[in-house]
């Protein structure tokens, strides 16, 4: 199978499915694209607008479109010569519907259930209340006001009972119906009824997952299903006797409750999730559970569809979510290359600055983001550091020590949000402290603390230590010890032979069963805590400049040298060569057009402090009792900056995930109507304000033209930097997206289409003077996807990636390197400080003559002025003519 040219990311629901997917095939293959890269599209959540709720992994998604539509997509798909990667979720699934047979079954069975070891539940949790039980935290208000209320009520119906609370329907228990039953055989004289009640509690019932007691349980179940209702059919007084009960109990929370109490599930106010919950979610979010895909059989399971298409060619190639997740994604890693060797596999690995993908993992690299930071940050003048800091806290009064709003904000989410995971890792804690006289005396409280500190503290997402092989790399050393001597200067109070003892758990110095599982749990938990302490609760506090804030990015480093750059691209050609790289994903807060505005802000720091200042002060009587706060009112002025023009429905849904996810003043749990109303009516008031949008559409008409010679470069460089390059849909026009839901609006494809058509016999002059349209993106776009087509072993492992000096006063403003004998690539940087001013600057371009894919120049090798390969349009693309 081919490691893709170009992807093209495309998000699936049911207002764009299969068939519309296949409408842009050609349009798609004209662009110069190898491969569609599709958001999950096995079966989902209803009305699901990404795809990573899956329900059920044995068949795709009938909303978007079911097994026929998917099936002309893929012949469509292969008329056109293009491939296909699919995103796969093997971390979770959605719980939120009955949909999903196997969490059902669970709730319905418990650990006699055929799939009660499918999920991560801790049957033998902290809490004794929660013992051989799955807690659903789904009530509105606490379980005995609900029930006193009425508001979970027994329903029967061909053979099956079923609680149902508002949109939530739980099964009841088999064994939990003989009382019910023979109540209802009594009344009816039917000593049928009286034999299936019977029957029902008597169901085998046993903690195996699998084995002949669990497979006749199942089956008897179903027989007596079965019975029960062709008795009702035949018998009106049997089904009149059940209903009556029916009505009965449901009139009686006390018979309501009692029923309840029989089950495998307790029903919870769903704030009780924030300490007691009994399974492991994706993040903090209740209704995706996380699974065992270490087991073999799940993993078989849950990859049933998406392995066969692999094998029969339909699916080139993964993009795996989430890996960090998983218990040994090592393990995962290999056995998925084992069940399609030779399939491209990339996953959404977040790599700190610094951090590079574990070595054991027999995958192409990762998503992109660790690109997407790096040329993101090598847009950012460095030397506008002091001065936007200093006025950012003069103006806002927030601090600029990243660091330290890190660690704050990771205890914020650790006692917010992960008290019930904490809860249960440290119980395991305490367990194996109790096997050891050193470490007994401590209590569960010195324990939690501790195990709070050190996860805050934790400079990674995670490590991949494997207990059970024994295996610690040097980096797992390095990021635990790290992590440790962090939480020794934060809390002096923990005792230090205390933190070493956990150091010598995680690093396998000390073995045994439940050390291992420590360290395997772990492991498992720093990852959410770090990603929504960071991803989605520091980056909407820390708003020095927003260009800088995305995911797997450092906003505390402010800039990348091009030195540095040139290092990190040679890297990855030397080891991660077939790596996916990006510059937009369905997951970036803001997209790569946007950024590269934002970006500018940097070059121009004095007048960007005196024009937000003017906006304040005009706008200050538009606020409500203050507010909003000068730090969200810091960021609303950077996005007004980066996306503008932008109306003001999409700003209000924005500011409003903003300051929610913020977690400052109001919450998705907590939210604070008073002061997202006064955000609200700020908004509003300043996007009416005939003054302020006037200065503001000043502020930003110069920095369009900049921002899109940022956004050129991006581009450029993208396409042709080692790895394989993926194109957000629509970003091959200029795209002024914000965070999720803005950045998944529909596509216009008949502009796009339109606008490739005219291509075709455009110049370069002709290409910008439709800049607005976005023109000059999509020729970039077009022209550096042919290239790698005609000459893809440039850009292959085997390729070479060179870097090229420029020479003179404005040596720094550019970017070029070749790309073996063939390719070269100029693009400039810091456009504003530039002004268009090369002076004498020039770059020495390898012997030979080469053809400008952009202009149609034909230059000479050697040394050329920079103010001349760059004067007909604002980027190069050389290709060696052949002599």
């Amino acid at each position: 199978m081919p490691v893709p040219l170009a992807t093209y990311r495309v998000q699936m629901h049911a207002e764009f499915g299969f068939e519309a997917a296949a409408a842009i095939a050609d349009y798609l293959s004209a662009l110069g694209v190898s491969h569609l890269y599709a958001s999950p599209y096995l079966q989902a959540n209803q009305g699901s607008t990404h795809g990573y709720d899956i329900l059920d992994h044995s068949r795709v998604s009938e909303e978007i479109g079911g097994a026929d539509a998917h099936a002309k997509l893929c012949e469509t798909l292969g008329r056109n010569n293009l491939g296909q990667i699919l995103d796969v979720v093997p971390n979770h699934m959605s719980i939120s519907s009955r949909d999903n047979v196997w969490w059902w079954d669970v709730l319905e069975n418990g650990q006699s259930s055929l799939y009660a070891q499918y999920f991560d539940v801790d049957w033998q949790p902290p809490e004794q209340k929660l013992h051989d039980t799955v807690l659903l935290p789904i009530l509105g208000d606490h379980y005995g006001r609900i029930v006193d209320a009425g508001e979970i009520q027994l329903q029967y119906h061909n053979g099956s009972f079923t609680f149902h609370y508002h949109d939530h329907v739980m099964p009841v228990a088999p064994r939990s119906l003989n009382e019910l039953l023979e109540r209802a055989a009594r009344r009816s004289d039917s000593p049928d009824l009286a034999f299936i009640a019977d029957s029902f509690g008597n169901l085998p019932h046993s903690t195996a997952t699998d084995g002949p007691s669990v497979t006749r349980r199942h089956r008897d179940k179903e027989v007596l299903r079965r019975q029960l209702a062709r008795l009702c059919a035949e018998n009106p007084a049997i089904a009149s006797a059940i209903d009556n009960l029916v009505e009965e109990t449901n009139v009686s929370p006390n018979e309501i409750d009692l029923l309840l109490d029989r089950q495998n599930y307790r029903l919870a106010y769903w704030r009780s999730a924030g300490q007691e919950l009994d399974y492991r979610r994706f993040f903090d979010i209740n209704t995706l559970v996380s699974m065992k895909v270490e087991d073999e059989r799940v993993f078989s399971d849950m990859h049933v569809l998406v392995l066969k298409w692999v094998r029969q060619g339909v699916l080139d190639g993964l993009r795996v979510d989430h890996p960090d997740g998983l218990r040994d994604p090592a393990q995962y890693f290999q056995r998925l290359t084992q069940a399609v060797p030779h399939g491209w596999i990339v996953v959404e690995k977040i790599l700190e600055p610094g951090e590079t993908l574990p070595e054991d993992w027999p995958v192409a690299g990762t998503t992109g983001y660790d690109f997407l930071n790096r040329l993101g940050s090598l847009l950012v003048d460095q030397e506008g550091e002091r001065p936007i800091s200093e006025f950012y806290t003069r103006f806002t009064g927030v601090s600029t020590d990243y660091l330290r709003m890190v660690h704050q904000k990771k205890h914020y989410v650790l006692k917010k949000l992960f008290g019930s995971d904490i809860n249960r890792l440290t119980f395991l804690l305490a367990k194996v402290c109790e096997r050891q006289k050193r470490y007994r005396d401590y209590s569960r409280r010195e324990l939690n603390a501790m195990l709070r500190e050190v996860i805050a503290c934790f400079p990674v997402y995670r490590t991949y230590v494997r207990a059970e092989a024994g295996q610690v790399s040097d980096r797992d050393t390095l990021y635990v010890t790290q992590a440790i001597e962090s939480a020794k200067r934060h809390r002096p109070d923990i005792d230090e032979d205390l933190l070493d003892f956990l150091r010598d758990l995680l690093l396998l110095r000390v073995r045994g069963t439940l050390e291992s599982e420590l360290v395997m749990r772990f492991q498992q938990h720093t990852g959410p805590v770090m990603a929504k302490g960071i991803e989605d609760t520091v980056f909407y506090n820390y708003n020095r400049l927003v260009a800088l804030n995305e995911v797997g990015g450092d906003p505390g480093r402010f800039g990348l040298s091009l030195d540095q750059f040139h290092a990190d691209c040679l890297e990855t050609q030397k080891r991660w060569s077939q790596s996916m790289i990006a510059t937009t994903t369905h997951d970036t807060k803001r997209s790569e057009d946007v950024r590269a505005r934002i970006s500018l802000l940097a070059e121009i720091p004095d007048r960007w402090a005196e024009t937000v200042e003017r906006w304040a002060a005009h706008n200050e009587s538009s606020k409500t009792g203050g507010y909003p706060d000068r730090n969200i009112e810091y960021l609303l002025y950077q996005t007004l900056v980066g996306a503008w023009p932008i109306d003001t429905a999409r700003t209000l849904e924005y500011v409003q995930k903003v300051a929610r996810e913020a977690k400052a003043y109001t919450s998705w749990t907590d939210p604070d109507r008073d002061y997202e109303a006064a955000l609200r009516s700020f908004v509003v008031a300043l996007l009416a304000n005939p003054e302020f949008v006037a200065d503001l559409t000043g502020f930003v008409t110069p920095l369009i033209e900049p921002g899109r010679i940022n956004s050129l470069a991006q581009v450029l460089i993208k396409l042709t930097a080692p790895g394989v390059p993926d194109i957000y849909q629509g970003n091959e026009l200029w795209d002024l997206s914000l965070v999720d839901p803005d950045n998944r609006r529909p596509v216009d494809y008949v502009v796009r289409r339109r606008l490739l058509d005219a291509l075709r016999t455009a110049t370069a002059e002709e290409v910008l003077a439709r800049s607005d349209e976005g023109l000059p993106k999509m020729w970039v776009t077009k022209q550096a996807l042919g290239v790698r087509k005609r000459r893809p072993a440039l850009f292959g492992p085997n390729g070479e990636y060179r870097p090229i000096r420029a020479a003179g006063a404005r040596a720094d403003h550019v970017v070029a390197y070749s790309r073996g004998p063939g390719c070269v690539v100029v693009a400039p940087r810091l456009p504003l400080r530039l002004d268009g001013r090369w002076e004498e600057t020039s770059l020495p371009l390898p012997d030979g003559e080469w053809y400008n894919e952009l202009t149609a120049d034909v230059v000479s090798g050697g040394v050329t002025p920079l103010k001349t390969l760059l004067k007909r349009f604002p980027v190069a693309l050389l290709t060696r003519l052949d002599r």
